[in-house]
Order: C-alpha cells, then sequence, then structure tokens
C-alpha cells in the first residue's frame, strides 16, 4: 500500500512449473481423471486425413522449451467445430476439435494425434485455408500467445485465405506453415523470438 491509501497493482506472474500439475497432472506423475484432457482428440473412427503434428517452441536463444504446453482447436475435415455454436451441419462425433500436449521433458517436443481441417469460412463469406488455431504457454510467457497453423502442401488455398494474404512481411509467411514430413506428418516449430520468430495474432 502506498502513502495515498490504495493497494499497488501486482506483478505479473509467467505460466510457471505449475502448469503441468494443473493442466496435464498425469504427465506430472498425478494419476487423475483417467487421462489428461486434451490428450486424445480422436475418439473413435473418423472422417478425413488422420495427421500427426510434431513442433518444438524455442526461445530467442534457439533453446527448446521443455516447460511448454500447447494447445489447439480446428475444425473436422468438412470444416465444421464441435461446438454448440457450429450452425452449419453437423461435426465429426469422433472428434474433439480441441487437443492439449505438454513439451517432452527431454527433447522440448509436443505432438498431436489429429486431422487435416477442411475450409472454414471467413466472416465475409470467403474460404479460408486449412488451418489450426494454436495457443503457447511457458514459463516466462505472461499472455498466453496465440497463432495459427496452415499447411504447406495446401498452396493454392493459402494463396487465397484472407489472414495470410493481409500479412503485409510476405517472407514472415513461411513462419505460419506446418511442413510435411511425409506419410500425414506435418512439423511446425514455433520460435518466440529471433529472425525465424513465429507470427502472433493479437485476439
Amino acid at each position: 500500500m502506498n502513502r495515498s491509501g490504495t493497494l499497488k497493482e501486482s506483478p505479473s506472474q509467467t505460466a510457471g512449473p505449475y502448469v503441468h500439475i494443473g493442466c496435464t497432472p498425469n504427465l506430472a506423475g498425478l494419476a487423475m481423471y483417467g487421462g489428461d484432457l486434451g490428450a486424445v482428440m480422436k475418439t473413435g473412427p473418423v472422417q478425413g486425413q488422420e495427421i500427426t503434428l510434431k513442433g518444438t517452441v524455442y526461445d530467442g536463444d534457439a533453446a527448446a522449451l521443455k516447460d511448454a504446453m500447447v494447445e489447439i482447436w480446428q475444425a473436422d475435415a468438412a470444416g465444421l467445430f464441435n461446438s454448440a455454436n457450429e450452425t452449419r451441419g453437423k461435426a465429426d462425433p469422433n472428434f474433439t476439435g480441441w487437443g492439449r500436449s505438454a513439451a517432452d521433458m527431454q527433447t522440448g517436443e509436443f505432438v498431436f494425434d489429429t486431422i487435416k481441417p477442411g475450409c472454414v469460412p471467413f466472416p465475409d463469406g470467403r474460404l479460408q485455408a486449412p488451418h489450426i488455431s494454436v495457443w503457447i504457454v511457458a514459463r516466462g510467457i505472461n499472455v498466453g500467445l496465440q497463432t495459427r497453423l496452415y499447411f504447406d502442401d495446401e498452396a493454392d488455398a493459402n494463396a487465397t485465405d484472407p489472414l495470410l494474404t493481409h500479412i503485409a512481411d510476405e517472407y514472415r509467411v513461411p513462419t505460419l506453415l506446418a511442413k510435411s514430413e511425409g506419410g500425414g506428418v506435418y512439423r511446425f516449430d514455433i520460435h518466440l523470438q529471433g529472425p525465424q520468430e513465429t507470427i502472433f495474432l493479437d485476439i
């Protein structure tokens, strides 16, 4: 409390070392809930192309953040969301559309077993390229970071995507592209700072 009798604002806190205990307790060694929420996105046979998404979050010194946690939210193969607000049709009942993955404590790699999403309309009706919304938290990050993942083998759709075509610095667009490694595996590395800094969205 200062001399005027008012309380000062508390300093910002980062996610700290406790994010795994609260969000991925089974990974942290606390067995509960029958598994961590978001660990499984496919609850049965799914429609569309099944893919594995892998990546690593790097800091400004290109060091892997081994305590990062990543969440994704996406449409199903038909471009429909598993949400009560979805009015365009019924989404795949065996696909949750939401996942959470903590980085491997040894390598820093996160992994999602998911499906390749379909195109979703922009508010003005234009189709967006297949993409996945990504949220990142880790020690040292005060507020979770938002970005998007597109696919490098969707060149035609990417060329007309409302968000990608709005980016003034075109040379940075590749920071949003997941790279196909073959066999349905895509890699999407996230760089918090530096020459390869990922584009983050102010949402």
